[in-house]
């Protein structure tokens, strides 16, 4: 064989192996990667569009919806589907009122899908379905929707554009309240059109979980009403109202007047109204002054210095005194709310008068170093861990800058800030035999398509005081209500604890003042508390005056729809 035939020879049988080797190669894919590459193939030629999934429902303790969904509809359209742009423009224009310029620049870009409003009713989305327009896509959505308005607007918060919570038990629980979302996948030729006859291909959405809340619909109604009546009689800055189950942290109201519609939550409120809308503003209307802000609590907090005293054996009921009026500490002289003085008086009347030189001696026989330990072990340097976001710390002094003045000012409530609702929980551990609560909002999470439940635990302290100092202190709070400066919080039928506090707002010198009143039922064995602040009233503004009252009046519908004996 010459050397030419080899080499054709050769080059034959290359051609051959190559044709055999290939051959085998596209057998191999028919058979064994005909899956694989037909997925590939429909991939490359679907065209998919999301489906949202209708997020959880909030339902309150009486099994009332809350924070529910409303069906709305988003239009969009695909560029290469439309075959008439003008008749899609004018149609568009006309029925969801938008600008021609503005429709017209989306119909026309180049891309796989343009959105052209979101959150549009139901019966117009529907409205422009029939018009079967070529290239307009009507996608069904939910829109979140509040069936109250402004009813616990600072707690419930809201969603946003994208569905997702924004503020308040919506971002809390946001985990749990969002759905996995679904897709609509269609087939498309080459060109992106829509091949007719092959349908859609749709996987469903999974709703997110119902949440459930222990706000009580009809406390929180009457709470806010309350709130509402005081913040316009008055001509407060604003009223905060919160009621909690002492025993195990289940707040059953919260309200933090003035409030603003949920459904509505971008739209400045009277209070604000005027001001240009920016995100400080909006932050102000937002914002919850029964976690995210502090403030001097006053003689509400005689309750904690008077705890102190007792479980360190500092004071006792019976220790007398004598109040001149007032009291020299260092070189600084410290007043009594009643200029006259109140005389001779064992403790458990000096608790009953909020008398300050007294709790200013209580204070001191404790000492710095033991009074600080208390304020600590009470949980008053620590936030209580509540179930929503923006909770704000203790505003304390450190223990190394505490001199006898600053200590005397703290035992009655003054030179430090904390929050109404810190106060509230270690108020609850105080009076309930010692247990520091966690204040919360969520009860359990319930998902009915994937057939879960999930109930939340929430931390409960180890004792902070000895059953003995509770029981005393729910003596002497009793008798407060009884007999003392806090008679306008006395309840026909029922035993009432609690504590008034007038205290100034910073800077001094102003004449502003909060007024506030803390109270509990029953006081043998306390099951319910309440708090009501008042801030910046006019007019009159002592809390045994104008806060009492207030949660004299509540106290008197919820307790026995509560069935508290």
């Amino acid at each position: 064989m010459t050397v030419q035939k080899r080499k054709v020879f050769i080059i034959c049988i290359m051609s051959v192996t190559a044709l055999l080797a290939l051959g085998v190669r596209v057998g191999y894919i028919m058979i064994f990667c005909s899956e694989y590459y037909t997925e590939q193939a429909q991939e490359l030629h679907e065209r998919e569009r999301d489906i949202k999934a209708a997020r959880g429902r909030i339902i309150d303790a009486t099994g009332t919806v809350l924070a529910d969904n409303k069906t709305v509809c988003t239009v969009s359209v695909i560029h290469s589907q439309v075959e008439d742009p003008e008749k899609v423009i004018a149609t568009l224009t006309n029925v969801l009122g938008l600008s021609e310029e503005y429709v017209r620049k989306q119909v026309e870009k180049r891309s796989s899908r343009e959105r052209i409003k979101s959150n549009v009713d139901k019966a117009t989305g529907d409205r422009i379905r029939n018009l079967d327009l070529a290239g307009v896509k009507v996608d069904e959505d939910y829109k979140r929707y509040y069936p109250y308005g402004e009813l616990a607007s600072k707690v419930l918060g809201f969603t946003g554009g994208d569905n997702q919570g924004i503020i308040g038990l919506e971002v809390s629980y946001e985990e749990y309240l969002t759905g996995t979302k679904g897709k609509i996948l269609t087939l498309t030729d080459a060109k992106g059109i829509e091949l007719d006859g092959m349908g859609e291909r749709r996987r469903e959405p999974i709703a997110g979980s119902d949440l459930y809340v222990s706000i009580d619909i009809n406390i929180q109604k009457y709470a806010t009403q309350l709130a509402k009546q005081a913040y316009e009689t008055k001509q407060a800055k604003g009223v905060s109202i919160i009621v909690m189950n002492v025993k195990n942290g289940e707040i059953l109201a919260m309200t933090d007047v003035p409030e603003f519609d949920l459904n509505e939550p971008f739209v400045l409120t009277e209070e604000f109204a005027g001001q240009e809308v920016t995100q400080d503003v909006l932050n102000q209307m937002w914002r919850n002054g029964c976690i995210n802000d502090t403030y001097e609590p006053g003689s509400t907090f005689k309750i904690i210095t008077a705890a102190a005293g007792l479980e360190s054996g500092a004071v006792s009921l019976n220790d007398n005194f004598s109040c001149p009026g007032f009291i020299v500490v260092d070189d600084r002289k410290i007043r009594c709310h009643k200029v006259a003085g109140h005389g001779a008086e064992d403790f458990t009347h000096a608790v009953m008068n909020s008398c300050n030189p007294v709790f200013i001696t209580v204070g001191l026989r404790v000492g710095v170093d033991r009074y600080y330990e208390y304020f600590t072990r009470f949980g008053l340097r620590q936030k209580t861990g509540i179930d929503l976001p923006g909770e704000a710390a203790t505003i304390m002094h450190q223990p190394d800058k505490i001199g006898d003045v600053e200590l005397a000012t703290i035992s009655f409530g003054q030179s430090f800030q904390i929050t109404p609702i810190r106060l509230m929980a270690t108020v609850s551990g105080l009076i309930n035999g010692g247990n520091i609560v966690t204040p919360h909002f969520g009860v359990k999470a319930v998902n009915e398509e994937k057939g879960t439940i999930e109930e939340f635990i929430y931390p409960l302290s180890d004792e902070i005081v000895s059953e003995d100092t509770t029981q005393k202190l729910r003596y002497v709070l009793e008798q407060v209500v009884e007999n003392g400066g806090g008679k306008n919080g006395y309840v026909e039928g029922f035993r009432v604890g609690g504590k008034t506090a007038t205290s100034q707002t910073l800077p001094r010198g102003t004449g502003r003042y909060i007024a506030s009143f803390l109270g509990f039922a029953p006081a043998n064995d306390p099951q319910i508390m309440a708090l009501a602040i008042i801030d910046t009233p006019q007019g009159t503004y002592y809390g045994g005056q104008i806060a009492a009252p207030v949660v004299r009046q509540l106290f008197e519908n919820i307790l026995p729809y509560e069935n508290v004996d």
